[in-house]
């Protein structure tokens, strides 16, 4: 197991029972095939969401809130207004339909349709995934060690799951978890059929390949005991979405609760320590977190508390040959690592292995029978360091390139000797990478191939620097054809993100290409909200400094129109998700400085969704964007509210797609936001509102699919510059 921090925003669908009108530019009888034809019509009148009187007393306050009708998903009159957007955004996209088509065939092109992932060993087995021709899903597959362990790619295949089969007659499909007994022969493994992320167990019988009939809704993460017959399910909440409840599944028989976390901030996960003797059950808040320990061999046993919780402290731990080796952010904000037996695993007791750096995050930690990676940030940057136990020496792997992403890739043996990474950067594909700690060395086993060639020469990228209105340094990768005129007259499209200590990360997107190929200059911000530059850049956007995010956001475009990299009537802007947030923020502040706007999946009903403490996982945000029920705090998330700030003012063109099964960012913020913008805007540029109506957060599951929704994204983005080929 890798030990590794990531606060992840999490929402589903509580419907509110509220009365819903049907649109006041339709007749109550009017049918969703109603909608299509009037939107489809030569003139493509935008629909017009009905008002309602809806309202609420909020700290002395009465507010209201006109597009409320559209929280109720089961009401058909929601469905026929999400389709009369869907049917006006296809009726006025219509002309760049072809171009759409172009860049999916471009992409498509570029892609290696029948692939093989590079092959891990775990056991006895070589795993891997590969694709075929024409078919949307991976298929999980395993082949027998060789002669001295070695993959043997003449050894007989054995198929474990084709996702292929098992999509079949669905929308959409999902596997999560994925696990394999100790003695290779049972298989567990979660699916997910609407998008909305509750995953249902399965467990498949490997010999004869019939599913047993054990099953349990809602498994969020699993661990498989030393007797095989055992599992360890963590189960969220079927209305609020939080993992709450903690199982033990012997197959054959009933489910029994082990653990309940009562507190409403905290959620849980289950796994194992890199060596397999313990179970480890994770619960933890934004801001504090405590392990359990179990004994893989002995699952009918007590969870027991490693330290117990504490306001603040965040830790994860790992085990080797006795000892504890604990993550921790105690005296430490960047985190620290310390050694301790596992018997007294107490403060007093630790030895200190890694010292806490201002200047680097630790962001995960594997441990090996003879090694231990780090995986660390600094400057924006990831790196890993290898500790040998037996020489207590270190060595440090990392990368030249000006900007880049280097991850760990999963190396699930504690045996291993080989640390498997992965390093992309804008210009060089995803490429798998051994790395022998022992030494250092490195073996590159695979690099994506971009099919009708590739030539990274073509494009540069670099590193720029902005210094946000307080004074503090911003860094922004950016990415381009070399040639490209930088005079302000390029097209740019600026991307961040800037939430949940989430980092910005300068990666390789084959789609990209289509863009750079058309002259267009691509740009990503590390803005404060993530934990690009550290912990404290987390914190330094988060709460009651959360406008942070956005200044940082717009100092770095308009840093990119005074250095002349393009100018507001070429740039367009893009994020998604809290990213959306961002989007919907910066678009109140400074509609001026942006030519067109797409926004993804975006949070940008904040107030509405934060007071209501029904809504899945509500509370647990308190501690990320604070507690609204506060006065304070409700003044300062009400100041940047994209929903409540929406003006009578001009606005850029803007795209807002999500999916009707989103359990992150519920579909009706982004059509309340649509509803109430189309009543407000003062200026005649686009509002479109897309809707996937069969898939959630991520949007379509298919890789065809997936391609296809990206590829209309770009091209109404390529037409907003006035590129139409």
């Amino acid at each position: 197991m890798s030990i590794a921090y990531h606060a992840l925003r999490r929402r589903s669908a509580c419907l509110s029972i509220l009365p819903a009108l049907l649109l006041s530019t339709l007749s109550p009888s009017a049918t969703a095939a109603d909608v299509a034809t009037t939107a489809t019509t030569a003139t493509a009148t935008a629909p017009v969401a009905a008002k309602t009187a809806w309202q609420e007393t909020r700290h002395g306050t009465v507010v209201t809130d006109d597009y409320r009708w559209l929280q109720k998903k089961t009401d058909p009159a929601v469905i026929d207004y999400l389709n009369a957007e869907n049917a006006y955004t296809a009726a006025v996209t219509k002309p760049i339909q072809p171009l759409a088509d172009k860049v999916y065939a471009e992409v498509k092109g570029r892609m290696q349709e029948v692939d093989l992932s590079v092959p891990v060993r775990m056991g006895h087995f070589y795993y891997y995934t590969r694709t075929e021709a024409g078919k949307q899903y991976p298929i999980h597959c395993r082949r027998p060690t060789g002669a001295a362990g070695v993959y043997d790619a003449q050894a007989v295949e054995e198929v474990l799951l084709d996702q292929n089969q098992l999509a079949d007659g669905h929308k959409f499909f999902s596997v999560r978890a994925f696990a394999v007994s100790p003695n290779e022969q049972l298989l567990a493994y979660t699916t997910d059929t609407t998008g909305f992320r509750q995953y249902e167990l399965h467990v498949k019988d490997l010999k004869t390949g019939k599913l047993l009939l054990d099953t349990m809704p809602r498994v969020t993460s699993l661990a498989w005991a030393a007797d095989n017959a055992t599992l360890m399910l963590a189960q969220e909440d079927a209305t609020t979405k939080r993992s709450d409840r903690l199982f033990r599944l012997a197959l054959g028989g009933a489910p029994q609760q082990v653990y309940y976390e009562s507190v409403e901030q905290f959620s849980i996960g289950v796994d194992r320590t890199q060596d397999k003797k313990f179970f480890t059950l994770r619960t933890g808040s934004t801001d504090t977190s405590e392990v359990f320990l179990l004994p893989t061999d002995q699952p009918g046993g007590v969870f027991k508390s490693v330290l117990p919780r504490e306001k603040g402290h965040r830790y994860g731990i790992e085990h080797r040959d006795g000892q504890l080796y604990i993550l921790t952010n105690k005296d430490a904000k960047n985190f620290r690592i310390v050694s301790a037996p596992l018997a007294a695993p107490q403060p007093k007791n630790w030895k200190p292995l890694v010292p806490h750096d201002k200047d680097a995050v630790i962001k995960s930690l594997d441990v090996f029978q003879g090694y231990l990676v780090v995986m660390e940030k600094t400057r924006a940057l990831n790196r890993a360091r290898i500790y040998d136990f037996a020489h207590k020496n270190w060595k440090t792997v990392q990368f030249d390139d000006p900007v880049y992403l280097a991850s760990a890739a999963g190396t699930p043996e504690f045996s291993a000797t080989q640390f498997r990474m992965s390093y992309q950067s804008p210009v060089t594909p995803p490429t798998v990478i051994d790395v022998a700690m022992a030494d250092g060395k490195r073996t590159v086993l695979k690099q994506q191939e971009i099919v009708g060639g590739y030539d990274p020469s073509r494009y540069t990228t670099q590193r720029l620097w902005v210094k946000a209105r307080d004074g503090v340094q911003v860094p922004l990768w950016i990415v381009y054809k070399k040639g490209v005129k930088l005079d302000g007259s390029a097209p740019l499209l600026l991307y961040s993100y800037g939430s949940y200590g989430i980092s910005t990360e300068a990666g390789f997107a084959i789609s990209r290409i289509s863009l750079l190929e058309r002259d267009v200059i691509y740009a990503q911000a590390h803005i404060r909200g993530g934990t690009d530059m550290g912990e404290a850049w987390h914190e330094d956007g988060m709460l009651m400094k959360k406008k942070n995010t956005f200044n940082d956001f717009i100092d770095s475009a308009d840093y990119l129109v005074r250095e002349k990299w393009t100018s507001p009537n070429r740039l367009i802007i893009q994020g998604g998700s809290a990213g959306g947030l961002l989007m919907g923020a910066v678009v109140n502040l400074r509609p001026e400085l942006f030519h067109a706007v797409h926004a993804a999946v975006p949070f940008v009903d904040v107030m509405n969704t934060m007071m209501d403490a029904s809504l899945p996982l509500t509370t647990g945000e308190y501690l990320e964007w604070g507690d609204p029920n506060q006065k304070a705090a409700y003044d300062y998330m009400l100041s940047y509210s994209p929903y409540d700030n929406i003006a009578r003012k001009n606005y850029p063109s803007m795209l807002v797609t999500t999916g009707l099964n989103d359990s992150q960012v519920m579909y009706w913020e982004p059509a309340k936001y649509v509803a109430k913008l189309r009543a407000y805007k003062t200026d005649g540029n686009p509002l479109l509102l897309k809707t996937n109506m069969g898939a959630g957060h991520g949007g379509a599951s298919g890789r065809y699919d997936a391609i296809k929704e990206n590829a209309f994204n770009m091209a109404w983005m390529l037409s907003q510059w006035g590129i139409d080929s």
